[in-house]
Formats: structure tokens, C-alpha cells, sequence
């Protein structure tokens, strides 16, 4: 989630302005399905009065401090200890079904990456944790000591789009058997001597893509994305609103599948008349993914990677 210390989000601006037309209603809800230090949230709440806001994020951490953040906002603020596929759960536990607008802002948070315990910043020696909620599931080190060869390539390959994943992976073979990893200084050493001196000087940090793949792994950040953008959408009211930002071409592919299938027709081609039930469910807001421009990412550097996509719900779903 692209946010730095305390605390710039990303593209806030554009967020207001594509959430404005829906939020000011009467009775609406808003879902921040990735809370994190409550940014967004506390901006789109103090610019819409009566707006009631479900807050999800599987950080413990980031709930409680984001939780401070929001008091001020009284009764209209319920937080959700739960990762972002769950929306449906925690929507039917506040017995609600629909929702007014969804926002989604991906990836890692500056809280994450700013405390050295959590393991995410490949900038400083930390223990190789990488969890985004620490109170449950494998750790970085144990995918690292623990993964068959083939499985740990396969992970730089899909989720790093890492070119020296067979070099990094015998490397990291051949230096687990003498100890396990525990800290992410002596991966980076590691892979500064994996990667070719070519590659280190053209390719940006040669730690950045193997610990965005571990990263991804530790936390089922796809699979957990694939799963959650049919089931928000499927919450989503007629004329609500679906704000997506992605740090990564990976997430930012699955975001514009998820979109673009439900922005087209379903009526064969060929027929004169749309069948009923058949209709775009989804009018696309963003053509094609919005970025930031040079004053924000000046501003606020961990905006220079940002992809903003938005919809709008203009159908019902096919029964």
C-alpha cells in the first residue's frame, strides 16, 4: 500500500474525485479492503459525512494504529481483522451485502516496510519474516530453507520475473545446507554475487525482485487476488464504484482481466439486440492505468509505481 511514514497516500486526489459521485448518498458503504495506516479512509470519511466504512487488513498492527487514526469518525467506522478474500464473511457479520464503493491499494505498506522486524526492506539487515500478518503462516526463511529446488524457481521466475532465477536458486541450495537463512542481510549478500555485474548495474537492486517473489509467496498475495476481485464485485450496488491501485505488473494484470470481463458484452456476436441478462456489468473509468505524475512521486516516492484502475457497476450480475 503506497504510503510513506506518517502518512501520504497515493493519487488521494483521483481517489476523491472517482469515489465522489457515489459516496455522498444516503446509507452508503464504503470497503478499504487493505487498511493499512487508514489513509484513504480517514480522507474519503471526513469528505463524506453520513459514509459508513468497512476497514479489512490482515495486519493486526496496521488495525490498531489505523483504529486511532479513524476515532474520530465515531459508530461509522467497523474494522475487520481479515484478508481481502474474505470480504463476503465480513460483510455478512455486519449484515450487510451490498456496498456503495470498494478500494483496494495493494502490496505492502510503509508500516511494513519501515519496521526492521517485519523483514519486508531488503535495505537493511532484518530477520527474514516477510509476513503480513505475523501471527500466522510460514515465513520467508522457512520458504527459502525449506522449498525443494524446482518450487523456489518457479517462485522467482512467476512472482520476481527474475532472469537469474536457476543461478539465485542453486546459490541459495548450496548455502542452506551449511546454515539456514535467518536474515535478510546475508540473502542480499548473496545475491549481489548471483546476479551478474551487468544485471546490478541496468537492473535496479538485485534483491528486489527475488524479495518481492518471497514476499508474494509468504503472503498467497495472487491467488488471494484472484480470488477477491470476483467476490468484491459481486458485493458491489449498482452505481458503486471500484477503485484498484497495483505496485506490480503481476497484480495489475489480474486488476485488469477481473475489469475487462465484466465490462463486456456476453450477447454473441452477431445478434441486432443485447440479451437480457447479457449486458456489461462494469463501465470502465480509467483508460487503460493511471499514473502518478513528477510532483507526486517527488512528493511521495512510493507513488512511481503505481497503477490506478477504476469501474463503475452499471448491471446486474447474470443469474
Amino acid at each position: 500500500m503506497g504510503v510513506v511514514a506518517e502518512h501520504v497516500p497515493v493519487l488521494l486526489d483521483r481517489i476523491l474525485e472517482l469515489f465522489a459521485p457515489v459516496l455522498g448518498r444516503p446509507g452508503a458503504v464504503l470497503v478499504d479492503a487493505t487498511l493499512g495506516l487508514g489513509g484513504h479512509s480517514d480522507a474519503l470519511l471526513a469528505a463524506h459525512p453520513e459514509l459508513t466504512l468497512v476497514g479489512l487488513d490482515r495486519d493486526p498492527a496496521a488495525l490498531e494504529r489505523s483504529a486511532e487514526r479513524l476515532r474520530r469518525h465515531g459508530d461509522r467506522v467497523h474494522l475487520v481483522h481479515a484478508v481481502y478474500d474474505e470480504l463476503p464473511d465480513a460483510l455478512a457479520g455486519l449484515g450487510m451485502s451490498t456496498v456503495d464503493g470498494l478500494l483496494f491499494d495493494l502490496g505492502v505498506s510503509s508500516m511494513q516496510l519501515d519496521r526492521d522486524e517485519r523483514g519486508f526492506s531488503y535495505a537493511r539487515d532484518a530477520p527474514l519474516d516477510m509476513r503480513m500478518d505475523p501471527t500466522t503462516g510460514p515465513t520467508a526463511a522457512d520458504v527459502l530453507n525449506t522449498y525443494p529446488p524446482g518450487e523456489l524457481v518457479r517462485i522467482l521466475r512467476e512472482y520476481g520475473e527474475e532472469r537469474f532465477a536457476q543461478r539465485i536458486v542453486k546459490a541459495i541450495v548450496a548455502a542452506r545446507e551449511s546454515e539456514p537463512f535467518e536474515r535478510s542481510g546475508r540473502l542480499v549478500e548473496l545475491l549481489y554475487s548471483a546476479v551478474p555485474a551487468a544485471s546490478r548495474r541496468t537492473g535496479g537492486h538485485p534483491a528486489k525482485r527475488t524479495f518481492q517473489a518471497l514476499r508474494i509467496e509468504v503472503n498467497g498475495e495472487l491467488e488471494v487476488l484472484r480470488r477477491a476481485m470476483p467476490a468484491a464485485l459481486d458485493a458491489l450496488a449498482v452505481g458503486g464504484r471500484i477503485v484498484v491501485e497495483s505496485y506490480q505488473s503481476l497484480e495489475d494484470r489480474l486488476v485488469k482481466q477481473a475489469l475487462a470481463a465484466k465490462a463486456k458484452s456476453r450477447t454473441p456476436e452477431g445478434l441486432p439486440v443485447e440479451l437480457p441478462g447479457h449486458g456489461p456489468e462494469l463501465r470502465l473509468l480509467t483508460r487503460g492505468a493511471e499514473q502518478a505524475n513528477e510532483a507526486e512521486i517527488e512528493a511521495n516516492p512510493r507513488a512511481s509505481s503505481v497503477r490506478l484502475r477504476a469501474a463503475e457497476r452499471i448491471g446486474e450480475a447474470a443469474k
